[in-house]
């Protein structure tokens, strides 16, 4: 069966290919599944929009994938998409047809134009993580959403005014900054997911630094590290912010120079040469590194052991 690919360019095209009526605003859209005309037929598609996307979905028997993962959607979550990613679904169940329930908030970055959320937008990196990252809601929360969504579509259905476009502005910076409150309860109460990632990630850096790749490649990049765990980096480093106040890089750093420590305490190497092993070109950098992190010189710190 041939995949299908179906790009939407403005919001407009997008209510036209989904049998709904014309947008009443065509650079903001709330779009409610059960409105659709056409529901979903057995097999696989991928979608590429060049807006926004904040979509709360449930659909029986289907699959949805970001990158390289994919997830059982048949309980209600929210998940974000930035304007070129692509989105690939998968119906199963012999052919049956389904229809999907819950909403979605369609913004095309010209509505964000010269507003502060046009900048701010791209700091909340829930629009980078994967579909089954996605941010799983209890009743209290969607309803809480589901509200500001539908304030958004009253404000644009009313006349609009000078007013119009600060007020919706509003509702989405509340909508996302809720959502980015939520995604931190998430990090916390899905604690055996999140710390058998932790358990991944400190197996996969102690078998990388102990394998000489330091030496021959230095620090593994976030990408790196990311793709081995099958995660998204911008996940990842939520994770470890939520549950470690520290990022990627930052949680790297500390590992690097917990081994620099153990090399400085128990080898006879020369500083040069642990600098070195620890994949560091310049002696210079490593010495910098060493001190922001513990307030000693690397020969400070091992002399402070004899």
């Amino acid at each position: 069966m041939n995949k299908q690919i179906f790009h939407f360019h403005t919001i407009t095209e997008y209510h036209r290919a989904a049998g709904l009526p014309k947008p009443a605003h065509p650079l903001i859209s709330l779009v409610r599944m059960d409105d659709l005309s056409r529901p979903l037929a057995e097999g696989k598609f991928s979608l590429i929009y060049d807006f926004y996307t904040i979509s709360m979905k449930r659909v029986k028997n289907a699959k949805f994938k970001y990158g390289q993962q994919a997830s059982d959607f048949d309980e209600g979550v929210l998940f974000f998409m930035a304007p070129g990613q692509v989105f690939g679904v998968e119906i199963e169940n012999g052919g049956m047809m389904h229809r999907p329930e819950g909403w979605m908030v369609l913004i095309h970055p010209d509505f964000l134009w010269n507003t502060p959320l046009a900048k701010t937008i791209k700091q909340y990196e829930f629009f980078n993580y994967s579909v089954y990252e996605a941010l799983y809601l209890s009743d209290k929360e969607e309803t809480m959403l589901a509200s500001i969504a539908q304030n958004i579509e009253q404000e644009y259905n009313a006349n609009i005014d000078r007013f119009s476009q600060s007020v919706i502005i509003a509702q989405l910076e509340l909508l996302l900054t809720y959502s980015e409150r939520f995604y931190q309860r998430q990090f916390i109460t899905r604690k055996i997911a999140s710390h058998e990632i932790l358990t991944k990630l400190e197996d996969l850096l102690t078998n990388y630094f102990n394998s000489g790749m330091l030496a021959q490649k230095g620090l593994p990049t976030v990408a790196y590290i990311a793709e081995n765990l099958n995660i998204s980096p911008g996940y990842l480093s939520g994770l470890l912010k939520s549950l470690t106040g520290q990022n990627t890089q930052q949680h790297l750093h500390n590992k690097l120079i917990e081994v620099a420590k153990e090399k400085l305490s128990t080898t006879n190497l020369s500083v040069s040469e642990i600098a070195y092993e620890l994949g560091f070109e310049h002696l210079q950098s490593f010495s910098k590194l060493f001190k922001t992190k513990t307030n000693l010189s690397p020969m400070a710190f091992r002399q402070s052991f004899n």
